[in-house]
């Protein structure tokens, strides 16, 4: 008997082909923006600076296959290293959603069918960041936000 539930509910992260696993990635860009962590709680907080490679447009990498490379600080979340990757990603975000045993939200392409329904649902970075090339670094801590860390 088949099993009729769609892929991301009946197989694992590391089971996934790469087609799965890319196609699980949301689109919300949040992972592309600095995070700082606080000192004294260590939590990690948000700020609304993007990576200069990131569209902000379509929420994609303008260099995805050389991302790492071109950003050293980029953390390139795959199926060996999510376990520890997750918890710099966003609470949202469909990878860390999947390894924490939660669904996907209604506004998930992979549930939705629209790839615009992540944007409409206010999820996305889309329109609402600054670039590292346009901020001076010591200021970083001026650009906290809370937005990203909303579950949605």
């Amino acid at each position: 008997m088949q099993d009729d539930k769609p892929f991301w509910q009946s197989k694992t992260l590391s089971e996934m082909s790469p087609d799965e696993w890319e196609s699980i990635c949301d689109g919300c860009a949040k992972c592309c923006l600095t995070q700082l962590q606080d000192e004294e709680s260590d939590q990690l907080v948000f700020t609304d600076v993007a990576c200069d490679l990131l569209d902000d447009q379509t929420c994609r990498c303008t260099d995805y296959t050389n991302r790492s490379t071109r950003v050293p600080s980029c953390v390139t979340m795959n199926k060996s290293n999510v376990e520890d990757s997750a918890a710099f990603a966003p609470p949202s975000c469909a990878y860390r959603l999947l390894l924490e045993g939660e669904e996907l939200p209604s506004w998930h392409h992979l549930n939705s069918g629209n790839g615009e329904s992540i944007h409409q649902h206010g999820q996305s970075v889309r329109h609402r960041v600054r670039f590292q090339r346009e901020i001076i670094e010591d200021d970083i801590q001026d650009y906290i936000v809370e937005w990203p860390a909303n579950k949605g």
